[in-house]
């Protein structure tokens, strides 16, 4: 049961860190939707 917590943190912080990377390249601002394909603004998801 541990195990199968760990990897759903572990997805969720490789999704956040390449939802950075992406913005970083891409030239997401704070307003835009997240590259993370969340739906939501970049500033209130992968930013913060």
């Amino acid at each position: 049961m541990f195990f199968e917590h760990a990897h759903d943190t572990l997805q969720d912080m490789a999704r956040r860190l390449n939802a950075q990377r992406a913005a970083q390249e891409e030239g997401v601002g704070r307003n835009d939707p997240c590259p993370c394909g969340s739906g939501r603004k970049y500033k209130d998801c992968c930013m913060g």
